[in-house]
């Protein structure tokens, strides 16, 4: 009986161009390290890709495989860590986006057997925590945050929370974030929430234009579940790692859960989240 087939998922953003040299060195590095990488229908298309001996195209995306590579952005590898969660593959991503806060090596560290290295698993395992959501009908999975929006020209919304079934407050703002570690550097920070290291268990809530000078930041302990009623006449938009969600209508309320362990990005070994955060946001400050 042969030993079952090694196999590897590729996901890639937009910018073909960009990502077309690292794609071909991925190609050859499964080559030699005999495995097969699997791409989507979309992948295929985008890359008008033909299969090959180590290459299966228009595959589904599956569980039984080694590890999930992304060239892309935050963007891309948020999809590629919504659709492995809970499962145990590894996220082995390369920047090819603005910032890659969340990608384990920028193009220019791969070297010329980087792939190689990824392949034989010489990278650390970094568990990300994720939140759950029901909306729009279904449960969601949010790697950096979930956030309820006012609509675009309608008026400013009415939105109460509460914690662990005690109402905590209610503000009038544009909306709120609530995030995880991994997402508290992106919409969190620019609403002048707290940045948690990642580590730190529990979540963080966030406010968008808060009509009061009492409105604050608040880190959640993790096992508290968070509920966010809507008690403004208009709907609000629910959003997913920035993804349309869904809507809460007046008079409805949405939970939101900390799960812990959801996510599994390969990082080099010995990366410190201080520097990560010092040259990702050190560099945009320049």
């Amino acid at each position: 009986m042969s030993p079952p087939e090694r196999a590897v998922t590729v996901f890639t953003h937009r910018r073909m161009d960009q990502v077309a040299p690292a794609l071909e060195a991925l190609h050859h590095a499964a080559a030699a390290e005999g495995l097969v990488l699997r791409f989507d229908p979309e992948e295929t298309e985008k890359h008008a890709l033909r299969p090959g001996e180590h290459a299966i195209t228009d595959a589904a995306v599956a569980n039984d495989v080694e590890l999930c590579v992304v060239l892309g952005g935050d963007g891309t590898i948020l999809r590629a860590l919504r659709c492995y969660a809970g499962t145990g593959v590894p996220v082995f991503a390369v920047n090819f986006g603005e910032i890659g806060f969340l990608a384990t090596v920028e193009p220019q560290e791969l070297g010329d057997d980087g792939f190689e290295r990824a392949f034989r698993r010489e990278f650390e395992v970094l568990a990300l925590p994720a939140l759950s959501v029901e909306a729009g009908g279904e449960i969601h999975v949010a790697i950096n945050d979930v956030s309820i929006n006012r609509r675009a020209g309608e008026r400013v919304a009415n939105l109460a929370y509460a914690l662990d079934g005690e109402e905590v407050g209610r503000v009038r703002c544009d909306g709120l974030v609530v995030a995880t570690p991994a997402g508290s550097t992106g919409y969190n920070l620019a609403n002048g929430g707290p940045v948690l290291a990642w580590g730190v268990e529990g979540f963080v809530v966030s406010f968008i234009a808060p009509h009061t000078l009492t409105a604050r930041a608040l880190v959640v302990a993790p096992r508290d579940p968070l509920t966010i009623a809507n008690c403004s006449r208009e709907a609000v938009d629910v959003a997913v790692d920035g993804r349309a969600a869904g809507q809460l209508e007046p008079g409805e309320a949405l939970t939101t859960r900390f799960l812990p362990q959801a996510g599994a990005l390969a990082q080099v070994p010995g990366s410190s989240f201080y520097r990560r955060f010092r040259d990702k946001f050190g560099r945009l400050a320049s």
